[in-house]
């Protein structure tokens, strides 16, 4: 994601479609996604029968440039209550560094699905992301969010920075976030550094969700490219949120790299005043192009949780990914 430089121009991409197979994480973070033991408090002696709960879909496409290494978003999810999903969105001016942007999201998300469970986080996504934060020893900086759905429909989320979520009933968006930016381009982030911003200058946000609603989380390389009436007509297509995972990040992806769609991004940008040069604008020209970044998208379908649970599942099933 471009975030420590203006971009003044779209660049020229070749079309095509990139998709993500899992991969493992790295070493030093597969603590928490292979050793259970470590991130789940013991499971309680009597089952839990749920109220709603969130079926997940998930899809991350890296940008072009850093499909190699597979980049720099990194998110969870966890079946724990209602269900706790996050985004981590690694910013990557820290490149200039020879800091790997990547680190800092990836243990960060890491530490936030480690820390689902605590009795201090007691299912609040703002103290999740302040203790997962100062848990975070990488240098770097990430924009991120954090969401839990209680058992009775509220959805509780944190947001710092431009991830976003938004929430669909019956074919319209009934809830979306707002990116926080300290000027285009340049969302808010926790970081390593001392001077910046904390899981207080999250926005928090409550919303009462009800049986078969969709929710849409991603990072900024999803909704800089894709409009939410696409978004809508693309979740329609699909009766659960397993099917419908990957292909808001693949519409994404395809925008991204279309230096002829008028992308929510450029739209934004000439709203901001950055444009092609006057004499381009003489000659009837614009400022157009999606914007090729990391992809990451988890949709959730709220369903009914009848059913009893054994309560190894309920507390102790935590996946991480971090391609």
């Amino acid at each position: 994601m471009v975030k420590a430089m203006m971009r003044l121009s779209m660049p020229q991409c070749c079309r095509f479609l990139l998709h993500c197979s899992p991969a493992r994480p790295p070493i030093a973070l597969r603590r928490c996604a292979i050793s259970k033991r470590s991130c789940s408090a013991s499971a309680s002696s009597h089952q839990i029968r749920s109220e709603v709960s969130i079926s997940f879909g998930t899809h991350l496409i890296p940008h072009p440039s850093k499909a190699d290494k597979g980049g720099e978003d990194a998110f969870f999810v966890s079946n724990y209550n209602g269900g706790v999903f996050a985004i981590a969105d690694g910013v990557s001016g820290w490149a200039v560094r020879n800091v790997n942007p990547a680190l800092f999201s990836q243990e960060l998300m890491a530490n936030a699905s480690c820390l689902v469970m605590d009795h201090e986080v007691n299912y609040n996504p703002q103290i999740l992301l302040g203790k997962a934060h100062a848990a975070t020893s990488s240098i770097g900086s990430a924009t991120a969010i954090v969401a839990m759905l209680e058992k009775n429909g509220t959805l509780k989320l944190a947001n710092v920075g431009d991830c976003g979520l938004r929430v669909l009933r019956k074919g319209d968006v009934i809830f979306s976030t707002t990116p926080q930016e300290h000027y285009f381009d340049c969302p808010y982030q926790l970081s390593s550094q001392i001077i910046g911003q904390t899981y207080r200058d999250a926005v928090v946000s409550n919303v009462d969700l009800l049986e078969g609603d969709m929710i849409v989380v991603g990072s900024d390389g999803l909704f800089d490219n894709v409009f939410d009436h696409e978004i809508v007509s693309t979740i329609s297509r699909f009766n659960t949120a397993v099917e419908a995972g990957k292909f808001p990040a693949d519409l994404a992806c395809n925008h991204s790299m279309d230096a002829n769609f008028d992308s929510p991004y450029s739209l934004e940008a000439r709203n901001k005043d950055f444009d092609v040069p006057f004499w381009k604008k003489i000659l009837g020209k614009k400022l157009i192009g999606g914007k090729p970044d990391d992809i990451t998208v988890i949709v959730g379908q709220v369903v009914s949780s009848a059913d009893v649970l054994e309560p190894s599942e309920a507390f102790s099933r935590v996946e991480i990914y971090n391609y």
